[in-house]
């Protein structure tokens, strides 16, 4: 008899396919490899104030997962789901009441701090119930912030890509792919470029709400080059033909980019207070880290472009080491904790 597997899913209200949407299909898909019957339920919270953030709370705890034999939760605030069966493998909390409220509210008064407190406290008190079997973190990054704010043990379990199809090219530009938001800091690398002496493009694939400003940023400069939405086969495309690819965000909690970089054997150019990415930049020797200055990410670029060689070196680090995450070792851990396996 195949065991029913509820994968619950914060989902987005605009129905954009990103990082997280990847995430559940990976999951799901290999859940249903080893013998599960994984059913993807989303339900999308409603985060426009503190209010209907605490209500969304509350949909997450009503919702009726009965008829499922186990259920894994992966994002806040999914965790506060209720099943006898519960194992938590955990994207992130709400990191606007986290490690960014300092950065979103500067100024933030006494009742932001109060949400905050409250937000922490709910989550603390779900992460560390007996209604959750195993917690799992999908990497360091997420499991040094659990133990930071709420004093929560997790074990480490690495994520993939469900992209399939990567080659290395050639080493021709610069190819940064990802959303067009604040905390992934383009605007660096699009300063950057104002210092590089090399003659490299600079690729930039993806959308997001800091589209219009990113142009602007950008100005003339012909060799700053905005690709908008690609396909998966374009992805893999200039995955595979990149020098290196710049990923450069604010405290990442993984980083895909990081991931299918290296196994199109490509380095990643990243910056020291980038989280997961320099964290397995750094373990994997498949990166340039620097700081997160226009002035150091240029050097970084004009380094790699004189060094083709070392870009390849880095590059086939990354291939190598990159293999060692895959769904199905996740899957596996997964399916143990739920006590599937005899």
């Amino acid at each position: 008899m195949r065991r029913k597997v509820a994968i619950v899913a914060t989902a987005s209200a605009s129905g954009e396919i990103g990082g997280a949407e990847r995430f559940y299909e990976g999951l799901r898909n290999a859940l249903c490899c080893h013998g599960m019957d994984a059913e993807i339920v989303p339900v999308v919270p409603d985060e426009s104030n503190f209010h209907a953030v605490l209500r969304s709370y509350l949909k997450f705890y009503d919702l009726d997962l009965t008829t499922f034999d186990g259920v894994i939760s992966t994002k806040a605030p999914g965790y506060v789901v209720r099943h006898p069966n519960h194992v938590c493998y955990l994207q992130h909390t709400m990191r606007v009441f986290y490690d960014m409220f300092d950065v979103e509210y500067p100024y933030a008064d006494e009742s932001l701090r109060e949400q905050r407190e409250w937000i922490q406290a709910l989550d603390t008190a779900a992460l560390l119930s007996p209604n959750i079997r195993s917690l799992f973190s999908i990497g360091e990054e997420v499991r040094d912030r659990l133990l930071q704010f709420n004093g929560v043990e997790s074990e480490v379990l690495y994520q993939a890509t469900t992209l399939k199809g990567f080659r290395q090219g050639a080493f021709e530009y610069l190819f940064m792919p990802g959303r067009l938001h604040r905390w992934k800091r383009v605007n660096l690398v699009i300063e950057a470029m104002a210092n590089v002496k090399a003659p490299v493009k600079l690729l930039i694939a993806g959308m997001g709400d800091d589209e219009a400003a990113l142009k602007e940023l950008a100005g003339s400069d012909s060799r700053i080059v905005f690709l908008g939405r690609v396909s998966d086969e374009e992805l893999l495309k200039y995955y595979a033909d990149s020098l290196a690819v710049p990923f450069v965000p604010f405290r990442e909690d993984f980083g895909l980019v990081a991931i299918e970089a290296f196994h199109s054997g490509k380095p990643i150019i990243t910056c020291s207070d980038s989280g997961e990415p320099a964290r397995i930049a750094a373990s994997f020797g498949a990166g340039l880290i620097c700081d997160p200055t226009p002035q150091a990410l240029a050097a970084a670029i004009d380094s790699l472009f004189a060094a083709p060689e070392t870009a390849r070196k880095l590059g086939e680090n990354g291939r190598r080491k990159v293999c060692e995450m895959n769904w199905d070792t996740t899957a596996r851990r997964l399916i143990a904790a739920l006590r599937f396996l005899n």
